[in-house]
């Protein structure tokens, strides 16, 4: 796999990747600062200080970070409250979390997380965007929200049809031009050209406003304080971490090149406390912003730091012509994402998969969609996916036994001794009668945990109180120190042991 740092710089796919980017970036910021009851502006600072953040200062060019609803749900209670400036302490204690994350490299544990859980979480995560979509196709008139009808659902359906179809079918045309930003300028025209009624950016919200200024959390410096965001901020640092980590994880598979999680981990968090001091809401990557980046050709960070100086550039100027932007084209545009994210593959070889394979899947999908806590749902897969390898690793365990000419009983153990697998390793025993020497070799085994010692000294008592000896066979180092504090006997044989890496017999 090679490095990100390789790649030459095509900068036509950087700039118009940005651009794209920051067109379908406005919407959701929008959407979800709207949601949690926030300042418009809120959530586009918000883009624009984690998109700029990370894009210099990440560890993965390519992806992208923003305003994303996943951080921001967990935090709407807060907010109803305790109030925004409570938000922004919030956010800057998540960034501190974050960033001593990847400070003490603990970013690699995303490795942890199994590709049944990734295919969960993507499908999950695909079906919330496209959920989201159709929510466009719904308006407020007088307080009540009601679905489009008539002439006006019509002109939404069919220009969305239409985003989809040129999002779709212009890469067979051409690659030199994203699909995303095409679709959106003709569909933007038509409208325009043909004076279609027909939902738009402004319809959502006003995004006109000011550079974002510094100030600190108007919160008490107090314990009582702290108690109150802690909770909050630590499950926001979570869920962005987590996200933002399996975002890593799926561009380093598009791209086949290799990103860096701790660099990561510290970017989203400098971003978080960027956000906390200058009226951001927070975030962490977008997968769907990501996906409509490398799409559109991006794999440097150009692309990111065009999106956000764009955000910034509507914001002060530009917001009068991105309000007139047609919601079915940025509507389409998602869709594509969502239909892109799904991983497809995941039905095709469901036949094939393991049972508990496919329940972790499921699982992860469905705790996603129906809570959309992203971070609850790959948490619960992996610890799944734990107790199934535990299980099965237990069953795996068995001894080969013999006895030599010299009357010593042999127990030769295959299979990790750990949590799992010591009731079936005590059962693997005879005490009663066996000859008076006994030797356990542990050439094809390790021993893992505190249950797996604790499993050897009751073994060794039991062979004790019938005025037997047991012996332990190549222990290998670690194994060694593990069991410093056993009180069994043990016996290294280093000339029939030459390839492992042996303590001196004492």
């Amino acid at each position: 796999m090679r490095s990100v740092l390789s790649e030459k710089i095509n900068y036509k796919n950087e700039i118009l990747a940005g651009l794209t980017v920051a067109m379908t970036m406005i919407p959701e910021s929008l959407s979800f600062a709207i949601l949690a009851g926030l300042s418009p502006l809120t959530g586009l600072y918000a883009a624009f200080l984690m998109g700029l953040v990370t894009a210099v200062l990440g560890g993965r060019p390519g992806m992208v970070s923003g305003g994303a609803g996943a951080t921001i749900v967990v935090l709407i209670a807060l907010i109803q409250s305790h109030g925004v400036e409570y938000l922004f302490a919030t956010v800057v204690l998540a960034g501190i979390f974050q960033m001593l994350v990847g400070v003490f490299k603990l970013g690699k544990f995303v490795r942890l997380i199994p590709q049944p859980v990734m295919y969960g979480f993507l499908n999950g995560l695909a079906v919330i965007i496209f959920m989201a979509q159709i929510e466009q196709f719904k308006i407020t008139d007088n307080g009540i929200v009601h679905w489009l009808q008539g002439v006006p659902l019509y002109s939404m359906a069919g220009l969305t049809s239409l985003t989809l179809a040129i999002v779709y079918f212009f890469p067979k045309i051409t690659k030199i031009v994203p699909a995303s930003l095409v679709a959106i300028v003709i569909v933007f025209a038509l409208v325009v050209g043909f004076d279609i009624n027909t939902k738009t950016v402004a319809d959502i919200a006003h995004i006109s406003g000011n550079l974002p200024d510094f100030h600190l959390p108007q919160v008490p410096f107090s314990f009582d304080t702290l108690k109150i965001i802690f909770p909050y901020a630590l499950i926001m640092a979570g869920v962005g971490l987590i996200e933002s980590l399996l975002t890593l994880s799926m561009v380093d598979e598009i791209t086949n090149s290799k990103g860096n999680a701790n660099k990561e981990s510290v970017a989203q968090g400098i971003a978080n406390i960027t956000n906390g001091f200058f009226g951001g809401m927070g975030g962490c990557a977008m997968v769907a912003q990501t996906l409509v980046n490398i799409n559109a050709g991006s794999r440097a960070r150009l692309s990111g730091i065009i999106a956000s100086v764009t955000i910034l550039v509507i914001i002060l100027v530009g917001a009068p012509f991105i309000e007139k932007i047609p919601m079915a084209a940025l509507v389409g545009v998602m869709m594509m994402v969502a239909i892109s994210t799904f991983q497809w593959v995941s039905i095709r070889i469901i036949n094939k998969m393991p049972k508990s394979d496919i329940l972790v899947g499921i699982t992860v999908a469905l705790i996603t969609i129906i809570l959309h806590n992203l971070a609850l749902a790959v948490l619960v897969g992996v610890i799944i996916s734990a107790l199934v390898f535990a299980w099965d690793n237990a069953k795996r365990i068995r001894a080969r036994k013999h006895t030599d000419e010299n009357g010593v009983r042999h127990y030769e153990i295959y299979g990790p001794l750990f949590f799992g697998s010591v009731t079936a390793f005590a059962d693997k025993f005879d005490p009663m009668n066996d000859p008076d020497e006994v030797i356990v070799d542990f050439k094809e085994s390790r021993i893992v945990d505190m249950s797996a010692i604790d499993a050897l000294d009751k073994l060794s008592k039991r062979y004790h109180q019938q005025n037997k000896k047991l012996y332990l066979r190549h222990l290998s180092e670690d194994c060694r120190r593990m069991l410093k504090n056993a009180e069994a006997v043990i016996e290294v044989n280093i000339q029939e042991d030459p390839t492992y890496k042996v303590m001196p017999e004492k």
